[in-house]
């Protein structure tokens, strides 16, 4: 059997908890070609300098999927359904280009963040964020032990993104199991091949089908009878150059249901974690609240929500690091190893919450920049501000904790947390 690669190697659950190691492998070789034909770009230049380059292709439709055999990639080959399945879907915003993708989010951003219709959506939210952060803290009062993941990270950005896209909160038991299922069924690495993962793949693909079936069924609704929320304005609205089609609709209603709680969640449960491993910072924190801004931005390059992005191709072939990628070729562009680049952050693995020229790429970068960055810097900086004021001596129980799957959207699946109250 060959060795492993490091790519391979920061793939494999037991590693989930600590890829960085193998990411500063990794990074010896900025343009690495897996067995699969896979190339892995690990470092913050070079990352960069593709995210702008019309050369590069975000639609996976344009990618041919990779000959592995089974000596080269039978890990690969065996997660194809589970890919499929998405595929399958309509585009969204992030799985387009130009000019398609241009479109159709100049057609979403006004019911967003954007003028006319909404300019001050997200900071009119403010207040209800801080209530249901304080709501979230009083209901552990009388509590010496919390799980800072269900208690905390997971329902403050679930609860807001389903006021701001009109998603019956009664619905997120759902729509939270078919999420769960479809990326425990997703996996890039040598495991994929293994019994427990390839069991998971029909699941996988029908949690992604009723994930999809729901997302449109709600729309329909709307149609039928406007309500609030951005999602029924989508519907019943017709931009500058007119309404997207049902399927396409569907599809980008489905990506903000779920990127609109996912990644923060565990952006917010990486925080707490990163500062009870780091007590001088948590307690520099709480002295010092106005830091709180560029601690999170701190935060999100220390611990990024989003470790790769998988769905990039090459439209020619790029030269680049002194590695040709050939046309066709899949890109994974690894953004939890160029965020801990020392040749673009100085002594990139210290926690520094004061931290200059903090230009991460925890929200990526481009055309592609992360759509509801605004709202989520907003769910963290009152969440994890407010649990550094208010919760008593937090204690870590288990360090590591478990962790969830997922290799994209890595995050701790449970954060245990003693306490010794909480403050009013």
């Amino acid at each position: 059997m060959a060795e492993e690669t490091p790519w391979q190697q920061a793939l494999r659950y037991a590693n989930r908890a600590n890829p960085y190691p193998f990411y500063e492998e990794l990074r010896k070789t900025p343009v690495a070609r897996q067995p699969d034909g896979t190339y892995v770009v690990s470092t913050y230049r070079e990352i960069v300098t593709l995210l702008h380059d019309p050369r590069v292709s975000s639609d996976p439709r344009k990618c041919p999927v990779p000959a592995a055999t089974p000596a080269e990639g039978a890990a690969e080959a065996e997660a194809e359904p589970i890919t499929e399945a998405v595929i399958s879907l309509e585009p969204n915003i992030i799985t387009q280009d130009p000019p398609e993708h241009d479109r159709d989010r100049r057609t979403m951003m006004p019911h967003f963040v954007g003028p006319p219709r909404s300019p001050h959506l997200i900071s009119d939210l403010e207040p209800e964020i801080h209530r249901i952060v304080a709501g979230l803290l009083d209901g552990m009062k009388g509590k010496n032990r919390i799980d800072a993941v269900d208690d905390f990270a997971y329902p403050l950005p679930v609860t807001v993104i389903c006021k701001v896209l009109g998603v019956p909160l009664e619905d997120e038991p759902r729509f939270h199991h078919w999420i769960e299922t479809a990326l425990d069924a997703l996996d890039f690495g040598p495991e994929a091949a293994s019994e427990e993962i390839r069991s998971r793949l029909a699941g996988g693909r029908r949690a992604v089908q009723d994930f999809g079936q729901f997302a449109a069924d709600l729309l329909d609704r709307y149609a039928d009878q406007p309500g609030p929320g951005m999602l029924s304005a989508m519907v019943n609205e017709d931009g500058t150059e007119g309404r997207m089609s049902k399927g396409v609709l569907a599809s980008n209603a489905l990506l903000l249901i779920f990127a609109g709680h996912e990644t923060t969640v565990n952006l917010i449960a990486h925080s707490v974690l990163t500062l009870l491993r780091h007590p001088e910072a948590l307690e520099e924190l709480r002295r010092r609240p106005e830091l709180i801004v560029p601690a999170v931005e701190e935060l999100l390059r220390f611990e990024s929500s989003v470790q790769f992005w998988h769905t990039r191709s090459a439209l020619e072939d790029i030269d680049i690091a002194g590695t040709t990628i050939p046309k066709g070729a899949p890109i994974f562009l690894a953004y939890g190893s160029a965020n801990r680049d020392p040749e673009r952050f100085t002594d990139p693995d210290r926690l520094d919450l004061e931290r200059r020229d903090n230009e991460h790429l925890g929200f990526s970068q481009g055309i592609h920049f992360c759509f509801g960055a605004p709202l989520a810097r907003l769910e963290v900086q009152v969440a994890v501000g407010e649990f550094v004021r208010r919760v008593q001596n937090p204690r870590l129980v288990e360090d590591p904790p478990p962790y969830r799957h997922n290799q994209i959207f890595r995050g701790p699946r449970h954060v245990l947390v003693d306490i010794d109250g909480i403050r009013d």
